[in-house]
Protein backbone atom coordinates (compact mmCIF):
# COMPACT_ATOMS: atom_id res chain seq x y z
CA UNK A 1 0.00 0.00 0.00
CA UNK A 2 0.98 3.34 -1.02
CA UNK A 3 1.93 6.04 1.62
CA UNK A 4 -1.09 8.54 2.10
CA UNK A 5 -0.91 11.76 0.82
CA UNK A 6 -0.05 14.52 4.06
CA UNK A 7 -2.03 17.55 4.45
CA UNK A 8 -0.30 21.21 5.45
CA UNK A 9 -2.91 22.28 8.55
CA UNK A 10 -2.42 25.81 7.44
CA UNK A 11 -3.82 24.93 4.28
CA UNK A 12 -6.40 22.79 5.38
CA UNK A 13 -7.51 25.50 7.56
CA UNK A 14 -7.49 28.04 4.83
CA UNK A 15 -9.37 26.07 2.45
CA UNK A 16 -12.05 24.89 4.61
CA UNK A 17 -12.92 28.10 6.35
CA UNK A 18 -13.20 29.71 3.27
CA UNK A 19 -16.48 27.32 2.31
CA UNK A 20 -18.93 28.80 4.88
CA UNK A 21 -22.35 27.77 4.99
CA UNK A 22 -23.88 28.04 1.47
CA UNK A 23 -27.40 26.83 1.19
CA UNK A 24 -29.68 26.48 -2.65
CA UNK A 25 -28.53 29.65 -4.48
CA UNK A 26 -30.70 29.16 -8.01
CA UNK A 27 -29.26 27.70 -10.47
CA UNK A 28 -26.79 26.79 -7.30
CA UNK A 29 -23.29 28.35 -8.46
CA UNK A 30 -21.23 29.29 -11.40
CA UNK A 31 -20.29 26.77 -13.82
CA UNK A 32 -17.02 28.24 -13.99
CA UNK A 33 -15.40 24.91 -13.92
CA UNK A 34 -16.57 23.41 -16.83
CA UNK A 35 -15.24 23.97 -20.25
CA UNK A 36 -16.70 24.25 -23.69
CA UNK A 37 -16.57 21.24 -25.86
CA UNK A 38 -13.70 22.01 -28.67
CA UNK A 39 -14.69 19.04 -30.57
CA UNK A 40 -16.93 18.79 -33.31
CA UNK A 41 -20.23 18.30 -31.99
CA UNK A 42 -21.95 15.18 -34.00
CA UNK A 43 -24.91 15.71 -36.27
CA UNK A 44 -27.46 13.75 -37.45
CA UNK A 45 -26.40 10.78 -39.77
CA UNK A 46 -28.19 9.72 -43.37
CA UNK A 47 -26.50 6.49 -42.51
CA UNK A 48 -27.60 5.69 -39.04
CA UNK A 49 -31.30 3.94 -39.26
CA UNK A 50 -31.87 3.76 -35.77
CA UNK A 51 -35.08 1.32 -34.36
CA UNK A 52 -35.54 4.02 -31.38
CA UNK A 53 -35.27 7.98 -31.90
CA UNK A 54 -36.28 10.38 -29.08
CA UNK A 55 -35.85 13.25 -28.13
CA UNK A 56 -34.26 14.29 -24.15
CA UNK A 57 -34.47 17.68 -23.31
CA UNK A 58 -32.99 19.06 -19.91
CA UNK A 59 -35.02 21.68 -18.25
CA UNK A 60 -36.01 24.15 -15.97
CA UNK A 61 -39.44 23.20 -13.82
CA UNK A 62 -41.41 24.02 -10.74
CA UNK A 63 -43.11 20.77 -9.64
CA UNK A 64 -45.02 19.67 -6.59
CA UNK A 65 -42.87 17.52 -4.66
CA UNK A 66 -43.91 18.09 -0.76
CA UNK A 67 -47.07 20.16 0.39
CA UNK A 68 -47.25 23.70 -0.30
CA UNK A 69 -44.64 25.44 -2.20
CA UNK A 70 -43.90 23.65 -5.60
CA UNK A 71 -39.82 22.80 -6.02
CA UNK A 72 -37.56 24.61 -8.22
CA UNK A 73 -35.99 21.15 -10.05
CA UNK A 74 -33.96 20.24 -13.18
CA UNK A 75 -35.53 17.21 -15.31
CA UNK A 76 -34.83 15.33 -18.42
CA UNK A 77 -38.73 15.02 -20.38
CA UNK A 78 -38.44 12.98 -23.37
CA UNK A 79 -40.13 12.41 -26.25
CA UNK A 80 -40.61 9.49 -28.57
CA UNK A 81 -40.14 10.03 -32.33
CA UNK A 82 -39.60 6.51 -33.44
CA UNK A 83 -39.65 2.84 -31.37
CA UNK A 84 -41.86 0.76 -30.21
CA UNK A 85 -43.76 2.94 -27.13
CA UNK A 86 -42.62 0.81 -24.42
CA UNK A 87 -38.81 2.36 -25.30
CA UNK A 88 -39.78 5.53 -23.50
CA UNK A 89 -41.54 5.74 -20.64
CA UNK A 90 -42.32 8.30 -17.70
CA UNK A 91 -41.77 7.80 -14.07
CA UNK A 92 -45.43 8.75 -13.32
CA UNK A 93 -45.42 11.48 -10.57
CA UNK A 94 -41.50 12.55 -10.28
CA UNK A 95 -39.49 14.89 -11.22
CA UNK A 96 -36.99 12.01 -12.30
CA UNK A 97 -36.46 11.24 -15.74
CA UNK A 98 -38.15 9.10 -17.99
CA UNK A 99 -37.10 5.39 -18.19
CA UNK A 100 -35.63 3.79 -21.46
CA UNK A 101 -36.27 0.32 -22.48
CA UNK A 102 -33.88 -0.98 -24.99
CA UNK A 103 -32.32 -4.54 -26.62
CA UNK A 104 -29.57 -5.56 -27.62
CA UNK A 105 -28.32 -4.99 -30.72
CA UNK A 106 -31.10 -2.13 -31.26
CA UNK A 107 -29.87 1.32 -32.79
CA UNK A 108 -30.68 4.37 -30.90
CA UNK A 109 -30.19 7.72 -31.51
CA UNK A 110 -30.58 10.43 -28.74
CA UNK A 111 -31.05 14.02 -29.72
CA UNK A 112 -30.47 16.09 -26.21
CA UNK A 113 -31.18 19.34 -25.92
CA UNK A 114 -30.02 21.66 -22.92
CA UNK A 115 -32.44 24.10 -21.83
CA UNK A 116 -30.80 24.69 -18.71
CA UNK A 117 -28.97 27.88 -18.00
CA UNK A 118 -25.31 26.26 -18.07
CA UNK A 119 -23.30 23.67 -19.51
CA UNK A 120 -24.21 20.18 -19.54
CA UNK A 121 -23.75 16.89 -21.33
CA UNK A 122 -25.42 13.15 -20.63
CA UNK A 123 -23.44 10.19 -19.86
CA UNK A 124 -24.93 6.69 -20.33
CA UNK A 125 -23.52 5.07 -16.93
CA UNK A 126 -22.42 1.40 -17.99
CA UNK A 127 -22.99 1.76 -21.61
CA UNK A 128 -20.36 0.05 -23.97
CA UNK A 129 -20.49 3.14 -26.66
CA UNK A 130 -17.82 5.39 -28.80
CA UNK A 131 -15.85 7.84 -26.93
CA UNK A 132 -17.98 10.40 -28.69
CA UNK A 133 -21.10 9.29 -26.66
CA UNK A 134 -19.81 8.41 -23.38
CA UNK A 135 -20.60 12.14 -22.40
CA UNK A 136 -17.20 12.93 -21.70
CA UNK A 137 -17.05 16.72 -19.79
CA UNK A 138 -14.85 18.18 -22.86
CA UNK A 139 -18.42 17.44 -25.03
CA UNK A 140 -20.92 19.71 -22.74
CA UNK A 141 -23.26 22.23 -25.03
CA UNK A 142 -24.03 25.39 -24.02
CA UNK A 143 -27.75 26.02 -23.24
CA UNK A 144 -30.03 26.09 -26.36
CA UNK A 145 -27.36 23.44 -28.18
CA UNK A 146 -28.29 20.15 -29.16
CA UNK A 147 -26.15 16.93 -28.67
CA UNK A 148 -26.74 14.72 -31.15
CA UNK A 149 -26.12 9.95 -29.81
CA UNK A 150 -26.67 7.54 -31.74
CA UNK A 151 -24.94 3.96 -31.03
CA UNK A 152 -25.88 0.39 -31.20
CA UNK A 153 -26.33 -1.15 -27.71
CA UNK A 154 -23.93 -3.91 -27.25
CA UNK A 155 -24.72 -4.53 -23.62
CA UNK A 156 -25.82 -7.37 -21.45
CA UNK A 157 -29.18 -7.40 -20.16
CA UNK A 158 -28.55 -4.94 -16.49
CA UNK A 159 -29.89 -1.76 -15.13
CA UNK A 160 -27.95 1.03 -16.82
CA UNK A 161 -28.76 4.85 -16.08
CA UNK A 162 -28.08 8.10 -17.60
CA UNK A 163 -26.72 11.28 -15.78
CA UNK A 164 -25.19 14.96 -16.33
CA UNK A 165 -21.50 14.81 -16.43
CA UNK A 166 -19.97 18.18 -16.84
CA UNK A 167 -16.19 18.48 -14.62
CA UNK A 168 -17.40 20.65 -11.33
CA UNK A 169 -21.01 20.42 -11.81
CA UNK A 170 -21.98 16.60 -11.70
CA UNK A 171 -23.07 16.71 -8.41
CA UNK A 172 -25.39 19.82 -8.32
CA UNK A 173 -27.06 18.73 -11.49
CA UNK A 174 -27.42 14.58 -10.77
CA UNK A 175 -28.92 16.61 -6.99
CA UNK A 176 -31.28 18.79 -8.47
CA UNK A 177 -33.45 16.24 -10.07
CA UNK A 178 -30.77 14.78 -13.46
CA UNK A 179 -31.02 11.38 -13.90
CA UNK A 180 -32.75 8.20 -15.45
CA UNK A 181 -32.44 4.91 -15.75
CA UNK A 182 -31.62 2.50 -18.98
CA UNK A 183 -33.04 -0.83 -19.12
CA UNK A 184 -31.32 -3.39 -21.22
CA UNK A 185 -32.79 -6.88 -22.10
CA UNK A 186 -31.27 -9.20 -24.73
CA UNK A 187 -32.31 -13.10 -25.55
CA UNK A 188 -31.09 -14.45 -23.18
CA UNK A 189 -33.11 -12.60 -20.15
CA UNK A 190 -35.99 -12.92 -22.12
CA UNK A 191 -35.84 -16.39 -22.18
CA UNK A 192 -35.86 -16.13 -18.86
CA UNK A 193 -39.45 -16.01 -16.84
CA UNK A 194 -38.70 -12.51 -14.88
CA UNK A 195 -41.42 -9.96 -13.67
CA UNK A 196 -42.44 -7.98 -16.49
CA UNK A 197 -44.52 -4.85 -17.06
CA UNK A 198 -45.96 -3.29 -13.27
CA UNK A 199 -43.84 -6.45 -11.72
CA UNK A 200 -40.84 -4.88 -12.86
CA UNK A 201 -40.44 -2.44 -10.57
CA UNK A 202 -37.33 0.94 -10.32
CA UNK A 203 -36.61 1.64 -7.07
CA UNK A 204 -34.63 5.03 -7.02
CA UNK A 205 -33.32 6.17 -4.01
CA UNK A 206 -31.99 9.39 -3.36
CA UNK A 207 -31.50 11.30 -0.21
CA UNK A 208 -32.86 15.17 -0.25
CA UNK A 209 -32.60 18.22 2.09
CA UNK A 210 -35.60 21.07 2.11
CA UNK A 211 -35.85 24.87 3.21
CA UNK A 212 -39.19 25.76 4.95
CA UNK A 213 -39.97 26.91 1.53
CA UNK A 214 -39.64 23.34 -0.73
CA UNK A 215 -37.06 24.32 -2.11
CA UNK A 216 -33.64 22.06 -2.49
CA UNK A 217 -30.81 23.01 0.24
CA UNK A 218 -26.87 21.62 -1.53
CA UNK A 219 -23.58 21.41 0.73
CA UNK A 220 -24.90 23.83 3.22
CA UNK A 221 -22.06 23.04 5.44
CA UNK A 222 -19.81 24.36 2.39
CA UNK A 223 -16.46 23.23 1.81
CA UNK A 224 -16.42 20.80 4.21
CA UNK A 225 -19.72 19.07 2.57
CA UNK A 226 -17.63 19.26 -0.65
CA UNK A 227 -14.76 17.17 0.92
CA UNK A 228 -17.24 14.73 2.32
CA UNK A 229 -20.13 14.28 0.35
CA UNK A 230 -23.59 15.71 0.35
CA UNK A 231 -25.99 13.98 2.80
CA UNK A 232 -29.68 14.61 2.60
CA UNK A 233 -32.08 14.90 5.90
CA UNK A 234 -34.69 12.65 3.89
CA UNK A 235 -34.73 9.88 1.70
CA UNK A 236 -36.72 9.92 -1.37
CA UNK A 237 -37.81 7.24 -3.62
CA UNK A 238 -38.33 7.32 -7.45
CA UNK A 239 -38.41 11.11 -6.35
CA UNK A 240 -41.07 11.13 -4.25
CA UNK A 241 -41.03 11.89 -0.69
CA UNK A 242 -43.89 9.01 0.44
CA UNK A 243 -41.36 6.46 0.53
CA UNK A 244 -43.81 3.49 -0.43
CA UNK A 245 -43.79 0.98 -3.15
CA UNK A 246 -47.95 0.09 -3.27
CA UNK A 247 -47.86 -3.53 -4.64
CA UNK A 248 -50.24 -6.92 -4.91
CA UNK A 249 -50.11 -9.31 -2.09
CA UNK A 250 -49.98 -12.62 -3.83
CA UNK A 251 -47.52 -11.79 -6.74
CA UNK A 252 -43.80 -11.72 -7.62
CA UNK A 253 -41.60 -8.44 -8.49
CA UNK A 254 -38.24 -7.18 -9.60
CA UNK A 255 -36.84 -4.47 -7.93
CA UNK A 256 -34.64 -2.15 -10.18
CA UNK A 257 -32.39 -0.86 -6.96
CA UNK A 258 -30.44 2.27 -7.77
CA UNK A 259 -28.36 4.22 -5.64
CA UNK A 260 -28.86 7.27 -7.06
CA UNK A 261 -27.23 9.24 -4.04
CA UNK A 262 -24.66 11.72 -4.38
CA UNK A 263 -22.88 10.24 -1.76
CA UNK A 264 -24.32 8.04 0.58
CA UNK A 265 -23.89 4.47 0.68
CA UNK A 266 -26.83 2.02 2.10
CA UNK A 267 -26.95 -0.75 3.77
CA UNK A 268 -30.07 -2.51 3.08
CA UNK A 269 -31.93 -5.18 5.21
CA UNK A 270 -35.99 -6.18 5.22
CA UNK A 271 -37.15 -5.12 8.57
CA UNK A 272 -38.42 -8.25 9.37
CA UNK A 273 -35.39 -10.08 9.08
CA UNK A 274 -36.04 -11.89 5.69
CA UNK A 275 -33.24 -12.22 3.25
CA UNK A 276 -32.34 -9.94 0.52
CA UNK A 277 -32.17 -12.15 -2.70
CA UNK A 278 -30.25 -10.62 -5.02
CA UNK A 279 -29.85 -11.50 -9.23
CA UNK A 280 -28.86 -8.90 -10.77
CA UNK A 281 -25.47 -6.17 -10.23
CA UNK A 282 -24.62 -3.18 -12.41
CA UNK A 283 -24.28 -4.46 -16.10
CA UNK A 284 -25.49 -7.73 -15.86
CA UNK A 285 -27.90 -10.81 -14.37
CA UNK A 286 -25.66 -12.73 -11.59
CA UNK A 287 -24.84 -16.55 -12.84
CA UNK A 288 -27.07 -17.30 -9.48
CA UNK A 289 -29.35 -15.68 -6.69
CA UNK A 290 -27.73 -14.76 -3.73
CA UNK A 291 -29.52 -14.59 -0.71
CA UNK A 292 -27.75 -12.13 1.65
CA UNK A 293 -28.99 -10.87 5.12
CA UNK A 294 -28.27 -7.18 3.87
CA UNK A 295 -26.86 -5.39 0.80
CA UNK A 296 -24.57 -3.22 0.51
CA UNK A 297 -24.83 -0.45 -2.30
CA UNK A 298 -22.92 2.28 -2.61
CA UNK A 299 -23.28 5.29 -4.86
CA UNK A 300 -24.34 4.54 -8.66
CA UNK A 301 -24.65 0.70 -7.90
CA UNK A 302 -27.74 -1.20 -8.84
CA UNK A 303 -28.87 -4.35 -8.15
CA UNK A 304 -32.14 -6.63 -9.08
CA UNK A 305 -33.65 -8.12 -6.07
CA UNK A 306 -36.38 -10.49 -5.55
CA UNK A 307 -39.37 -9.53 -3.66
CA UNK A 308 -42.22 -12.67 -3.66
CA UNK A 309 -45.43 -11.92 -1.54
CA UNK A 310 -47.08 -14.92 -2.79
CA UNK A 311 -47.66 -15.87 0.42
CA UNK A 312 -48.45 -12.58 2.55
CA UNK A 313 -52.05 -11.47 2.73
CA UNK A 314 -53.76 -7.87 1.58
CA UNK A 315 -52.27 -5.36 3.83
CA UNK A 316 -48.91 -6.56 4.52
CA UNK A 317 -46.51 -3.98 5.00
CA UNK A 318 -42.54 -4.65 4.47
CA UNK A 319 -39.84 -2.20 5.46
CA UNK A 320 -36.37 -1.80 3.57
CA UNK A 321 -34.75 -0.30 6.36
CA UNK A 322 -30.52 1.24 6.77
CA UNK A 323 -29.24 -1.11 8.85
CA UNK A 324 -26.02 0.53 11.08
CA UNK A 325 -22.74 0.14 10.16
CA UNK A 326 -19.83 2.38 11.89
CA UNK A 327 -19.28 5.17 9.60
CA UNK A 328 -20.29 8.37 10.99
CA UNK A 329 -17.21 10.09 9.98
CA UNK A 330 -19.10 11.36 6.90
CA UNK A 331 -21.93 12.99 8.54
CA UNK A 332 -20.85 16.46 7.84
CA UNK A 333 -18.88 18.95 9.47
CA UNK A 334 -15.29 18.65 11.20
CA UNK A 335 -13.38 16.26 13.58
CA UNK A 336 -15.64 15.46 16.86
CA UNK A 337 -15.18 12.94 19.96
CA UNK A 338 -13.24 9.76 18.90
CA UNK A 339 -12.58 10.95 15.85
CA UNK A 340 -15.68 10.73 14.16
CA UNK A 341 -17.18 13.80 11.95
CA UNK A 342 -20.13 16.37 13.82
CA UNK A 343 -20.79 20.44 13.02
CA UNK A 344 -23.27 20.85 10.70
CA UNK A 345 -24.53 16.74 11.38
CA UNK A 346 -27.35 15.47 9.51
CA UNK A 347 -30.68 14.53 10.61
CA UNK A 348 -29.33 10.97 8.85
CA UNK A 349 -25.82 10.40 9.65
CA UNK A 350 -23.96 8.10 7.14
CA UNK A 351 -24.24 4.55 8.75
CA UNK A 352 -26.85 5.27 11.13
CA UNK A 353 -30.21 3.24 10.75
CA UNK A 354 -33.57 4.66 9.24
CA UNK A 355 -36.33 3.38 7.45
CA UNK A 356 -35.47 3.57 3.19
CA UNK A 357 -39.13 2.49 1.77
CA UNK A 358 -41.85 0.18 2.46
CA UNK A 359 -44.09 -2.24 0.50
CA UNK A 360 -47.79 -1.71 1.19
CA UNK A 361 -49.42 -4.78 -0.52
CA UNK A 362 -52.86 -3.08 -0.81
CA UNK A 363 -54.76 -4.86 -3.16
CA UNK A 364 -54.49 -8.55 -4.22
CA UNK A 365 -53.34 -10.53 -7.37
CA UNK A 366 -51.60 -13.13 -8.98
CA UNK A 367 -48.23 -13.99 -11.50
CA UNK A 368 -46.51 -17.00 -12.46
CA UNK A 369 -43.03 -15.36 -12.94
CA UNK A 370 -40.19 -17.48 -11.72
CA UNK A 371 -36.57 -16.86 -10.80
CA UNK A 372 -34.38 -19.69 -11.72
CA UNK A 373 -31.30 -21.51 -10.14
CA UNK A 374 -29.66 -20.73 -13.13
CA UNK A 375 -29.76 -17.20 -14.70
CA UNK A 376 -26.75 -15.64 -16.72
CA UNK A 377 -24.19 -18.15 -18.49
CA UNK A 378 -20.76 -18.18 -16.68
CA UNK A 379 -18.49 -16.27 -19.08
CA UNK A 380 -16.38 -13.78 -16.90
CA UNK A 381 -12.93 -13.27 -18.23
CA UNK A 382 -10.20 -16.13 -17.69
CA UNK A 383 -7.50 -14.05 -15.26
CA UNK A 384 -5.18 -15.52 -16.92
CA UNK A 385 -5.62 -13.89 -20.50
CA UNK A 386 -4.37 -10.92 -18.64
CA UNK A 387 -1.29 -9.40 -19.79
CA UNK A 388 -0.23 -7.72 -16.49
CA UNK A 389 -1.91 -10.51 -14.18
CA UNK A 390 1.47 -10.50 -11.79
CA UNK A 391 1.63 -6.57 -11.76
CA UNK A 392 -1.92 -5.21 -12.13
CA UNK A 393 -1.85 -1.05 -12.65
CA UNK A 394 -2.63 0.73 -9.36
CA UNK A 395 -4.60 3.74 -9.09
CA UNK A 396 -4.45 5.43 -5.61
CA UNK A 397 -7.47 7.79 -4.59
CA UNK A 398 -6.61 9.64 -1.90
CA UNK A 399 -6.46 13.30 -0.13
CA UNK A 400 -3.39 15.43 -1.02
CA UNK A 401 -2.73 19.20 -0.45
CA UNK A 402 -6.49 19.82 0.27
CA UNK A 403 -7.65 18.20 -2.95
CA UNK A 404 -8.73 14.79 -4.05
CA UNK A 405 -6.77 12.98 -6.05
CA UNK A 406 -5.92 9.63 -7.97
CA UNK A 407 -2.00 8.98 -8.15
CA UNK A 408 -1.54 12.10 -6.98
CA UNK A 409 -2.98 13.90 -9.82
CA UNK A 410 -6.66 16.01 -10.11
CA UNK A 411 -8.58 16.32 -13.02
CA UNK A 412 -7.49 17.71 -16.41
CA UNK A 413 -9.61 18.00 -19.56
CA UNK A 414 -7.51 15.99 -22.48
CA UNK A 415 -4.09 15.14 -20.15
CA UNK A 416 -3.30 11.28 -20.06
CA UNK A 417 -0.45 9.70 -17.80
CA UNK A 418 1.60 7.23 -19.12
CA UNK A 419 -0.02 4.46 -16.95
CA UNK A 420 -3.40 5.74 -18.02
CA UNK A 421 -2.32 4.57 -21.68
CA UNK A 422 -4.45 1.25 -22.55
CA UNK A 423 -4.09 -0.79 -25.86
CA UNK A 424 -7.51 -2.01 -28.01
CA UNK A 425 -8.33 -5.49 -27.54
CA UNK A 426 -5.95 -5.90 -24.21
CA UNK A 427 -6.89 -7.93 -21.16
CA UNK A 428 -6.05 -5.97 -17.69
CA UNK A 429 -6.04 -6.30 -14.06
CA UNK A 430 -6.67 -2.69 -12.27
CA UNK A 431 -5.76 -2.34 -8.55
CA UNK A 432 -8.25 0.43 -7.29
CA UNK A 433 -6.75 1.72 -3.67
CA UNK A 434 -8.47 3.56 -1.20
CA UNK A 435 -5.55 5.48 0.25
CA UNK A 436 -6.79 7.90 2.19
CA UNK A 437 -5.14 11.03 3.38
CA UNK A 438 -3.25 12.16 6.58
CA UNK A 439 -2.31 15.33 8.08
CA UNK A 440 1.06 17.06 7.72
CA UNK A 441 2.82 17.72 11.31
CA UNK A 442 5.83 19.44 10.34
CA UNK A 443 5.07 22.73 11.17
CA UNK A 444 4.25 24.87 14.22
CA UNK A 445 5.66 21.87 17.14
CA UNK A 446 3.61 18.86 16.80
CA UNK A 447 0.44 20.19 17.65
CA UNK A 448 -3.17 19.86 16.67
CA UNK A 449 -5.83 21.97 15.95
CA UNK A 450 -8.01 23.41 18.40
CA UNK A 451 -12.00 24.49 17.61
CA UNK A 452 -10.93 27.76 16.15
CA UNK A 453 -8.16 26.57 13.98
CA UNK A 454 -5.20 27.29 16.47
CA UNK A 455 -2.91 24.86 17.89
CA UNK A 456 -3.73 23.00 20.88
CA UNK A 457 -0.59 21.95 22.79
CA UNK A 458 -1.49 18.74 24.18
CA UNK A 459 -2.32 17.99 20.61
CA UNK A 460 -5.68 17.01 21.00
CA UNK A 461 -8.43 19.03 19.02
CA UNK A 462 -11.46 20.71 20.82
CA UNK A 463 -14.39 20.79 19.19
CA UNK A 464 -16.97 23.79 20.68
CA UNK A 465 -17.66 24.96 16.98
CA UNK A 466 -17.48 21.76 14.87
CA UNK A 467 -13.75 21.90 14.58
CA UNK A 468 -11.20 18.96 15.55
CA UNK A 469 -11.81 17.30 19.06
CA UNK A 470 -10.71 14.57 21.19
CA UNK A 471 -7.62 13.26 19.63
CA UNK A 472 -9.31 12.64 16.28
CA UNK A 473 -6.51 12.77 13.65
CA UNK A 474 -7.70 14.54 10.38
CA UNK A 475 -5.83 11.68 8.60
CA UNK A 476 -9.07 9.39 9.68
CA UNK A 477 -11.50 11.88 8.49
CA UNK A 478 -10.02 11.56 5.33
CA UNK A 479 -10.29 7.87 4.57
CA UNK A 480 -13.63 7.91 3.45
CA UNK A 481 -15.41 5.27 0.80
CA UNK A 482 -14.53 5.97 -2.51
CA UNK A 483 -16.86 4.61 -5.08
CA UNK A 484 -15.13 4.00 -8.35
CA UNK A 485 -16.31 3.84 -11.86
CA UNK A 486 -14.83 3.22 -14.60
CA UNK A 487 -16.35 4.54 -18.05
CA UNK A 488 -16.40 2.48 -21.24
CA UNK A 489 -16.16 -0.92 -19.76
CA UNK A 490 -18.07 -3.46 -17.60
CA UNK A 491 -15.74 -5.30 -15.35
CA UNK A 492 -15.29 -8.55 -13.23
CA UNK A 493 -14.11 -8.03 -9.57
CA UNK A 494 -11.28 -10.42 -8.54
CA UNK A 495 -10.54 -10.09 -5.12
CA UNK A 496 -10.82 -7.31 -2.13
CA UNK A 497 -7.55 -6.88 -0.07
CA UNK A 498 -9.22 -5.81 3.30
CA UNK A 499 -5.84 -5.92 5.77
CA UNK A 500 -5.99 -2.75 6.21
CA UNK A 501 -9.77 -2.01 6.79
CA UNK A 502 -10.76 -1.35 10.31
CA UNK A 503 -12.15 -4.46 11.55
CA UNK A 504 -14.97 -3.47 13.41
CA UNK A 505 -15.77 -1.53 10.30
CA UNK A 506 -15.30 -4.56 8.14
CA UNK A 507 -17.43 -6.69 10.40
CA UNK A 508 -20.35 -4.96 10.20
CA UNK A 509 -19.83 -4.32 5.93
CA UNK A 510 -18.52 -7.75 4.50
CA UNK A 511 -21.41 -10.14 3.91
CA UNK A 512 -22.89 -7.67 1.99
CA UNK A 513 -21.19 -7.13 -1.07
CA UNK A 514 -22.08 -9.19 -4.25
CA UNK A 515 -18.85 -9.21 -6.45
CA UNK A 516 -20.56 -11.97 -8.88
CA UNK A 517 -21.22 -10.54 -12.53
CA UNK A 518 -20.25 -7.44 -14.37
CA UNK A 519 -19.67 -4.75 -12.79
CA UNK A 520 -18.80 -0.66 -13.45
CA UNK A 521 -18.55 1.00 -10.43
CA UNK A 522 -16.85 -0.64 -7.20
CA UNK A 523 -17.62 0.70 -3.43
CA UNK A 524 -13.80 1.00 -1.34
CA UNK A 525 -14.38 0.89 1.95
CA UNK A 526 -11.45 3.30 4.07
CA UNK A 527 -8.09 1.04 3.62
CA UNK A 528 -10.00 -1.56 1.25
CA UNK A 529 -8.37 -2.04 -2.41
CA UNK A 530 -9.84 -4.33 -5.15
CA UNK A 531 -8.89 -5.75 -8.26
CA UNK A 532 -10.96 -5.21 -11.18
CA UNK A 533 -10.45 -7.00 -14.54
CA UNK A 534 -11.57 -5.96 -17.87
CA UNK A 535 -10.98 -5.80 -21.81
CA UNK A 536 -10.39 -2.33 -23.87
CA UNK A 537 -12.51 -3.62 -27.08
CA UNK A 538 -14.06 -2.03 -30.28
CA UNK A 539 -13.62 1.56 -29.36
CA UNK A 540 -10.18 4.27 -29.34
CA UNK A 541 -10.54 7.31 -27.68
CA UNK A 542 -10.79 9.23 -24.27
CA UNK A 543 -12.62 8.05 -21.71
CA UNK A 544 -12.66 9.02 -17.84
CA UNK A 545 -12.91 7.17 -14.55
CA UNK A 546 -13.45 8.59 -11.43
CA UNK A 547 -14.98 8.31 -7.83
CA UNK A 548 -18.59 8.73 -8.04
CA UNK A 549 -18.96 10.31 -4.79
CA UNK A 550 -20.56 13.32 -7.28
CA UNK A 551 -18.43 16.11 -4.97
CA UNK A 552 -15.30 13.76 -4.33
CA UNK A 553 -15.52 13.73 -8.37
CA UNK A 554 -16.50 17.33 -8.62
CA UNK A 555 -13.08 18.71 -6.62
CA UNK A 556 -10.91 16.75 -9.37
CA UNK A 557 -10.96 12.92 -8.27
CA UNK A 558 -11.46 11.88 -11.96
CA UNK A 559 -8.92 11.04 -14.85
CA UNK A 560 -8.72 10.25 -18.41
CA UNK A 561 -7.38 6.73 -20.06
CA UNK A 562 -6.68 6.59 -23.36
CA UNK A 563 -7.56 3.19 -25.10
CA UNK A 564 -5.02 3.74 -28.65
Amino acid sequence: MKEPFRINRRKFLAKAGAGAAVTMIWPFFSSCDSQSSTTAKPKLSKDFQPDIDLELKAVQRDLSILPGSKTKVWVYEGKLIKGNKEALLPLQGSYLGPIIKVRKGQKVRIRFQNDLPEESIVHWHGMHVPERYDGHPQDVIDSGETYIYEYEVMNRAGTYWFHPHPHGRTGPQVYNGLAGLLLVTDEEEQQLNLPQGEFDLPVVIQDRTFDDNNQLVYLENGQMGRMTGFLGNRILINGRPEQRLNLKAGCKYRLRLLNGSNSRIYKLAWEDGSPVTVFGMDGSLLNAPKELSYLMLGPAKRADVWLDLTNKPEGTELTMKNTSFPLELMSGGMMGNGGMMEGAKSVLPQGSEYPVFTVLANASGSNDYTLPRQLAQPDYIDPSTAGNLNAPRQFTFAMGHMEWTINGRTWETTEVADEEIVKLGSIEVWELINGGGMMDNDDDGGGMMDGHGTMDNGGMMRGDDGMMSGGGMMGNMMQMPHPIHIHQVQFNILERNVTDVDPQLWDAVKDGFVDEGWHDTVLLMPGMSAKVIMQFKDFKGLFVYHCHNLEHEDMGMMRNFKIV
